[in-house]
């Protein structure tokens, strides 16, 4: 059964993962592995997401306001192509990345892949490109860098800022898009979670737990993105790396020494 320390301790594991380059899906699987909690997986999953996506809304509301009201502008059609590749990633792949998201045997070596893709964006060229520079072609390269992360232990961020990287977007530029385009990713995800809460097929966890989970990842993924975007303008995402190389060869030796 989910304690309401579990659910707090979870929470900022969502909140902070989710938006610092470091996969939040994997922290996530560690994290319920150590509680023993995976039978509260999808209800959980899904409260959690719902925290970080209040977590966007609160930091991106203008932006959201803006768009609502001018929905057929420019930075709209950017965020359609740029949804484009994990929405088909997700139809044609879904249930094989679930089933590696449960078992959880490859997240060591996409801990280590996350760590290279990491290294090798920071170290391109840096580029000047802004909002108003970015192509349909620009959009569709960060959204299948998103769709690849949607095996467990990619960064989702993580990819997506580097894909920016790497399409010459300026540091700022990179994240503000990564995060922009993570809301109709979270949200989309979010929507077919609900269909198994609702339909009974998910597990039943506590009314107070998921409260607290999902109160803990808002407010840890606000400050992790308000901290990411200032972060991300002067500093290396090479530290980022360092840290998943390390988890990710932790994790690897647990696994081939049989103790996880």
């Amino acid at each position: 059964m989910l304690s309401e320390f579990q659910a707090f301790i979870l929470g900022i594991i969502q909140g902070l993962t989710e938006f610092l380059p470091i996969s939040s899906t994997g922290h996530l699987y560690l994290g319920r592995h150590l509680f023993g909690l995976d039978e509260a997986g999808l209800t959980l999953d899904t409260m959690l997401h719902i925290g970080t996506l209040i977590a966007l809304i609160a930091v991106y509301k203008d932006d959201l306001f803006t768009l609502m009201r001018k929905p057929f502008s420019r930075l709209t059609l950017l965020l359609i192509a740029g949804t484009i590749p994990a929405v088909c990633a997700g139809l044609l792949l879904g249930d094989w990345f679930d089933s590696l998201s449960k078992s959880g045997v490859t997240i060591g070596w996409e801990f280590v892949a996350t760590g290279f893709i990491l290294w090798f964006a920071d170290s391109a060229k840096k580029g000047k490109k802004q909002i108003d520079d970015i192509t349909v072609k620009d959009a569709l390269i960060v959204g299948t860098f998103q769709a690849a992360a949607i095996m467990p232990a990619l960064s989702r961020s993580g990819l997506t800022i580097a894909a920016g990287l790497l399409c010459k977007f300026d540091r700022a530029t990179a994240a503000y898009f990564s995060f922009l385009l993570s809301i109709p990713a979270i949200t989309g995800g979010i929507v077919l979670q609900l269909g198994d809460v609702i339909s009974g097929k998910a597990e039943q966890v506590s009314f107070i737990g998921l409260l607290v989970a999902t109160l803990s990842s808002a407010f840890f993924g606000y400050i992790a993105v308000v901290w990411m975007i200032s972060y991300l303008k002067k500093k290396s995402l090479k530290v980022f790396s360092v840290y998943v190389w390390a988890l990710g060869a932790i994790v690897l030796a647990l696994q081939y020494s049989g103790k996880f």
